[in-house]
């Protein structure tokens, strides 16, 4: 089987990893009153409307819903501040049950990881060990939702569709994205939230991916 994995959310704990750029952002804009995690929260769902449309790189994105993000808090802050936040990337931390379990599963499987992100900004996340194959929006010159960059993925697997297991943390990117295209989907729901009505459901839904163990050992 080929497994792949969403990145950010997924085997990096990207909220608490990057709170501190954007409070460094929120400070520098003079509001640092605003909520950092709601900040966060408007931020990334503009970064996930923008993958919709036309290409464009994923720090190009970040900066555009930063700039929105600002209009929408009444803050008269420069978009080009998200450079705090790509600056954090080489910080990131796993979350961590990640180590351990990628190396269990790699003894029986080809591991594969499918990102919403940049050659560059992917090169310098502290990930810890390779992977059989890198699917990222910049190779794909596409991204989650539309299906383009899991396309991506189906094109590159090697195998048939019935043997990749993909397990990601976002039901608007993961879910969206992959399901339509047939793709057996498992939610890694670290932060135990309720699916939207909207979302296609997944096959499986565990709470991290060490649960995933078990599931795979009976699938293979």
């Amino acid at each position: 089987m080929l497994l792949s994995f969403d990145v950010f959310g997924t085997l990096i704990n990207v909220r608490e990893s990057s709170y501190d750029a954007f409070r460094s952002i929120l400070g520098e804009s003079g509001r640092p009153d605003v909520d950092v995690r709601a900040f966060w929260e408007y931020w990334e769902e503009r970064n996930i409307s923008h993958y919709w449309e036309t290409y464009r790189p994923y720090k190009e994105i970040c900066a555009l819903s930063l700039g929105e993000a600002f209009a929408h808090f009444d803050i008269p802050g420069d978009p080009s501040a998200i450079s705090h936040y790509f600056d954090a990337f080489s910080r990131f931390q796993l979350y961590p049950d990640v180590l351990s379990t990628l190396e269990t599963l790699s003894r029986r499987h080809r591991l594969a990881i499918v990102s919403n992100i940049d050659n560059d900004l992917l090169a310098v996340t502290p990930l810890w060990r390779e992977f059989d194959l890198v699917c990222t929006a910049e190779k794909a010159r596409g991204y989650k939702p539309d299906g383009t960059l899991f396309r991506y993925l189906l094109e590159h697997a090697g195998v048939p569709l019935n043997q990749i297991l993909h397990s990601g943390q976002s039901q608007f990117t993961d879910m969206v994205g992959g399901k339509p295209l047939g793709l057996t989907i498992a939610w890694i729901n670290r932060r135990n939230i309720q699916l939207a009505p909207t979302v296609p459901k997944p096959d499986f839904i565990f709470p991290d991916i060490a649960s995933l163990i078990p599931l795979i050992e009976r699938m293979a």
